[in-house]
């Protein structure tokens, strides 16, 4: 089946009206409709998804997931309120959001009571293939309070929020934002700039 839309130059009228019959076939229950359906709009569909989640395998079963969404919601399509290609976007955008909303890095909650980050330990031979600067920063870590220094490295180092790392360490959210204000100051000064 040749839809409009999709060929070059195509009828979008022609195109919409074909996806809205396919759209009425599959609510319906055909199979063949629905094999119609998704060869007709795969393609603009996984740009819609490939936008959100560049991640191939990730896009693909969203993709997946946005048909089968597709095949289920098929009667509640209204041509009335929009077009069959935008209602289609709309689930597959909505699928890919949730997909790119669950992957996400592991917050401070989920880590162990005792998790401490780990210290270096600067190895002498190591030592002298590090940078300056960065055998400076390490120095002037050392010299910060280690509580201030834990929190100070879970903040910018792991991306924890200010809210976590006062329900972490027990303290106020004003405290630890005073302390890592403080302790960004200290470095500074420490390092000469």
């Amino acid at each position: 089946m040749t839809l409009g839309a999709n060929a070059p130059g195509g009828d979008w009228t022609a195109g919409e009206s074909n996806l809205s019959g396919l759209i009425r076939r599959v609510a319906a229950g055909d199979e063949a409709a629905f094999a119609a359906l998704y060869r007709a709009t795969s393609g603009r569909l996984n740009g819609v998804v490939a936008r959100i989640l560049p991640a191939k395998d990730m896009a693909a079963e969203a993709l997946q997931d946005a048909y089968v969404r597709i095949w289920q919601r098929a009667g509640d399509f209204d041509p009335a309120k929009g077009s069959p290609l935008g209602w289609m976007a709309t689930i597959a955008r909505n699928r890919a959001l949730d997909e790119a909303r669950r992957v996400r890095p592991v917050s401070l909650e989920d880590l162990p009571q005792n998790f401490e980050p780990e210290a270096d330990t600067v190895d002498p031979l190591a030592a002298r293939e590090k940078s300056e600067g960065l055998a400076a920063l390490i120095a002037c870590l050392e010299a910060l309070d280690e509580e201030k220094r834990a929190i100070l490295m879970l903040a910018y180092y792991r991306g924890a929020s200010r809210e976590a790392l006062a329900k972490r360490f027990g303290r106020p959210v004003p405290t630890i934002k005073t302390w890592l204000h403080r302790s960004l100051t200290q470095l500074r000064m420490c390092l000469g700039s």
